[in-house]
C-alpha cells in the first residue's frame, strides 16, 4: 500500500530542506509529519503514541540547529519518528521495525543524523554530555541536545549525568519532555515535583515577567552577564523553590513551556543556542498528541499494532478455537493466585507493569506490588532489602533491561544468599525491538554467579509450577524463571500448583542414535522437529533439561552413556549458555560425543518477526530437524578446535574438547 506525505513534507528530504520554509509554514509540516506518523503506523505498525508528542519537538529542533554538525540524543528512541522522517528516511518509513528494514530505534549506523544508538532509557544525557566535552576539547562551535522523557528521568543513570553537566562547564542542553507517561502513568515523587511546577500559576506568571525582564538588562561595563545571572537566580528561588532542583545541580531551569507551540519552540531553542554552559529546558506535551483515542488511552496506543486509523478499531487475529495466552498474563494471573495463598509474596517491576503483567497484582493488592519507575538496580536492591524481612519478592525485569541491574544481582542478592525470584520477561530474540532489547545474554551472564538457581519453562504449566517451587520455603537461593515474548503452547493452562524439584530435569521422549536437549521455549520447536523426523524414520530421544543451574547430572549422565549424537537447542547465545553448560558437563566427566549447539549466534541480530529471526538464528523446527539429520549423518564440518566454521550452529566432537 503506497502513503503519499503532505505535500511540504514530500519536498523534505533533510534538514536543510526544512530550513527553507518560511515560519508560517511550520505549523503545515507539523500537520502533515504528524499525519504521516499516523497513516504509516496504523498500516505498518509500530510505535505510536510517544511520536505524536514530539512532532513539533522534532521539526522545531531540525529548523534551529544544524544537524548533524549540532547533535542530537533522543533517549529510548520510541519518540523518534518524525526525526527520521525529516532526515531522509521519510521514503523507507514504511519499512520500519520490519526485517531487513529501518530500526525502530536511532541507530549509528542507519543515519549520520543518529549520533547514538538508543533502546534502553535514561542514557541520553550522558551521551550527549560526551559530546559536548568532546567538542570543547577539540575546539568545536557545535551543540548537544538530550531529549529525554520525564519517566526516562526517574533512572539513577540520568541525575548521575546531570550531577556532572552541572560542573562540567560544556555547551549542552537537557530537554526534558514532561508527559507524565513512560509506556505506564509515570510514577513517583519527581513525577509530582513536575506537575507542581507546570501547574503552578503564579510562578510560571512570574517567571514570564522575569524573563521579559531580563531580557531587557543592558550588558555591559556595568551590569555583566553574570550578574544577570545571579539575578535571575535570586528572583527564582523567591518565586519557587520548584526550580531549584535543576538550580542546585547547576543547570540553567527554562520552562515549563508548551511543547506543542511550534513557534514558541522555535524562538526559545533560538534563544537557549546564545546561552553558553549546561541547561535544560522542561517542556510539557501530551503523549498521543492529534489522535484522540491515543491522547486517551495512553498506554494502549504505545504500540497498538495495526489499526483503522478512523474508526481507531485495532485489528485482533480471529481465532475459530481457543488460543495459547501470553506468557507474561500467565505470570500476572498466576502472581496473584500464589499472593492470595502465600501473605509474604510482593511484587516489583521497574516502569513495565502492563508489559509484564504486574498490573493484575497492582490492581488487586496495590499494597503488595509496586512500579518503581525505570529504576532496574534500584528493583533489585529493593528486592534485595525485603528478601532480608522474610518477603518472597518476585522482581520482574525483562530480560535485556536485567543487564542493568548485574552488579546489584550479584552484590546484594547471591552474595546475600536471598531468595529473591527473579522473573525474566522478554527472554531470547524479542523481534521487531531489534538487538537493543532482545534477551538473549542472561543465561550466560547468571550461569557464571555462585548461589543462582536458572530456570526456564517449556509451557504455562511449567512456568506456573517453577513460580509456585520459587516462593516456597524451601527454596533458599536467589532463582531465576525466564521465558519469552508472546504466546504459550497452553490453551488451557490453568493447571494445579505442583512442586518442581530444583535442578530436576525430565525426559519427554526416549528415542535412537540421537537426543535433543532443549532449555524453555525452544523445546517445543524440538518437539515440531522430531514429528518431522519420524516421517523419515528418524526417531530422536527429546530432553527438557528445565534448569541450565544447577544442572540434572543423573539426567545428563544417561543422555551421553546411551547417545553419541546431541542437540542442544536454547533461545540464548551459544556462546557461555546452555549448550556450553552440556560441553562442559561432557568434558568434566570424560565422554566423548558429537555435540551440536543451537541458538542465537554469537553477533549482533536484528529486528524482524520471531519467526523470521528464528529462521536466521537456525534454531527453529526446520533448523534443528536439519541439525539431527546432519549429525547422523556425520556431515557436520569440525575444524581443528572442534568448532564449526559456521557462526551458526557450533558442533564439538568430545575427543576434541576432551
Amino acid at each position: 500500500m503506497t502513503i503519499t506525505p503532505g505535500p511540504l513534507l514530500n519536498g523534505i528530504d533533510s534538514p536543510e530542506d526544512l530550513k527553507k520554509l518560511s515560519r508560517e509554514q511550520l505549523h503545515q509540516i507539523c500537520d502533515e509529519l504528524r499525519q504521516y506518523i499516523i497513516d504509516v503506523v496504523s498500516v505498518y505498525g509500530g510505535h505510536f503514541a510517544a511520536s505524536l508528542g514530539v512532532v513539533e519537538l522534532s521539526v522545531a529542533l531540525h529548523y534551529v540547529y544544524n544537524t548533524p554538525y549540532d547533535q542530537l540524543v533522543w533517549d529510548v528512541g520510541h519518540q523518534a519518528y518524525g526525526h527520521k522522517i525529516l532526515t531522509g528516511r521519510r521514503d523507507s518509513f514504511p519499512t520500519n521495525r520490519k526485517y531487513n528494514g529501518i530500526s525502530g530505534f536511532p541507530k549509528r549506523g542507519e543515519s549520520e543524523y543518529d549520533t547514538f544508538g538508543v533502546g534502553h532509557s535514561s542514557t541520553s544525557i550522558s551521551a550527549a554530555l560526551g559530546m559536548a566535552i568532546a567538542a570543547k576539547y577539540k575546539g568545536e562551535n557545535r551543540k548537544s541536545v538530550a531529549i529525554i522523557g520525564d519517566g526516562a528521568m526517574t533512572a539513577g543513570m540520568a541525575f548521575e549525568a546531570l550531577n556532572h553537566a552541572g560542573v562540567a562547564d560544556a555547551d549542552m542542553l537537557v530537554i526534558l519532555n514532561d508527559n507524565c507517561m513512560s509506556i505506564d502513568q509515570n510514577v513517583g515523587a519527581l513525577k509530582e515535583y513536575l506537575t507542581d511546577i507546570s501547574t503552578s500559576q503564579t510562578y510560571n506568571k512570574f517567571r514570564d515577567d522575569v524573563w521579559h525582564i531580563l531580557g531587557k538588562l543592558p550588558v555591559g561595563k556595568n551590569f555583566s552577564r553574570d550578574m544577570v545571572g545571579k539575578l535571575e537566580a535570586g528572583i527564582k528561588g523567591m518565586v519557587s523553590r520548584s526550580s531549584n532542583l535543576f538550580e542546585s545541580l547547576k543547570m540553567r531551569y527554562f520552562g515549563p513551556i508548551d511543547g506543542h507551540n511550534i513557534t514558541k519552540l522555535v524562538d526559545t531553542l533560538n534563544d537557549l543556542k546564545k546561552i553558553p554552559g549546561p541547561k535544560l529546558l522542561h517542556i510539557v506535551t501530551v503523549k498521543g498528541k492529534g489522535y484522540t483515542l491515543a491522547e486517551q488511552d495512553q498506554t494502549k496506543w504505545h504500540a497498538p499494532g495495526l489499526f483503522d486509523k478512523v474508526t481507531g478499531e485495532i485489528y485482533k487475529k480471529k481465532f475459530e478455537v481457543p488460543q495459547p495466552p501470553k506468557y507474561q498474563d500467565v505470570f500476572g494471573h498466576t502472581l496473584v493466585e500464589l499472593a492470595e495463598q502465600n501473605k509474604t509474596i510482593m511484587g516489583i517491576t521497574p516502569a513495565m507493569p502492563s508489559g509484564c503483567s504486574m498490573k493484575f497484582m497492582m490492581e488487586k493488592m496495590p499494597d503488595r506490588a509496586f512500579d518503581v519507575g525505570i529504576c532496574e538496580q534500584h528493583a533489585a536492591t529493593l528486592s534485595a532489602g525485603m528478601a532480608t524481612q522474610g518477603l518472597r519478592v518476585f522482581c520482574n525485569i525483562y530480560s535485556s533491561f536485567m543487564q542493568r541491574a548485574y552488579d546489584q544481582v550479584v552484590h546484594d542478592i547471591a552474595i546475600q544468599h536471598l531468595p529473591v525470584v527473579l522473573c525474566l520477561d522478554r527472554a531470547g530474540l524479542v523481534g521487531e525491538d531489534g538487538p537493543t532489547h532482545h534477551g538473549a545474554y542472561d543465561i550466560a551472564y547468571f550461569r557464571c554467579i555462585p548461589n543462582m538457581v536458572i530456570s526456564a519453562p517449556m509451557n504455562e504449566q511449567e512456568l506456573r509450577n517453577l513460580m509456585y517451587t520459587a516462593q516456597l520455603e524451601s527454596n533458599t537461593s536467589p532463582f531465576v524463571i525466564r521465558y519469552p515474548r508472546g504466546e504459550g503452547v497452553m490453551p488451557e493452562w490453568r493447571t494445579p500448583f505442583e512442586e518442581i524439584t530444583i535442578g530436576k530435569g525430565r525426559k519427554l521422549k526416549d528415542g535412537r542414535d540421537a537426543a535433543i536437549l532443549s532449555f524453555g521455549h525452544p523445546g517445543n520447536f524440538a518437539t515440531a522437529a522430531i514429528r518431522e523426523l519420524r516421517t523419515e524414520g528418524l526417531d530422536p530421544a527429546h530432553y527438557d533439561i528445565r534448569f541450565v543451574k544447577p544442572l540434572d547430572e543423573a539426567l545428563l549422565h544417561e543422555v551421553f552413556s546411551k547417545y553419541k549424537h546431541i542437540v542442544t537447542v536454547e533461545d540464548g547465545t551459544v556462546k557461555g549458555g546452555f549448550g556450553s553448560a552440556i560441553l562442559e558437563f561432557m568434558a568434566e566427566h570424560n565422554y566423548q560425543a558429537q555435540v551440536s549447539i543451537l541458538g542465537v549466534p554469537d553477533r549482533l541480530v536484528e529486528h524482524g518477526t520471531l519467526k523470521e529471526l528464528h529462521h536466521e538464528c537456525h534454531y527453529d523446527a526446520p533448523a534443528i530437524a536439519m541439525a539431527v539429520r546432519q549429525i547422523l549423518a556425520n556431515q557436520v564440518s569440525v575444524t581443528p578446535h572442534g568448532v564449526l566454521a559456521t557462526d551458526n550452529p557450533v558442533s564439538f566432537r568430545g575427543e576434541l574438547n576432551g
